[in-house]
């Protein structure tokens, strides 16, 4: 891979220092991601797993098992309605 040497005005550089800080990034791969994908969206990918990580703290979340089978439950009992009803 080739590098290139390019200069950003201080705003998109502080905008990248802070989100690489917020993601436990370096600047450098935290530019690698805002480059594919733009601002907007890694801000709001490093909120949204922010937001993830303090309810998975809290408790507020369920197991993956748990989801699935009460899914699974759901289906079934839509099946067996719609046995019933014709």
């Amino acid at each position: 891979m080739t590098t290139t040497e390019i200069q950003l005005p201080k705003v998109a550089q502080t905008r990248i220092s802070r989100l690489a800080q917020a993601s436990g990034r370096s600047p450098a791969a935290m530019l690698r991601f805002v480059l594919r994908h733009g601002f907007d969206a890694v801000e709001l990918s490093i909120q949204e797993n922010a937001q993830a990580d303090a309810e998975f703290v809290a408790g507020a979340t369920l197991a993956h098992t748990d989801v699935m089978c009460d899914a699974l439950k759901a289906v079934q009992q839509a099946r067996q309605a719609a046995r019933a009803a014709s």
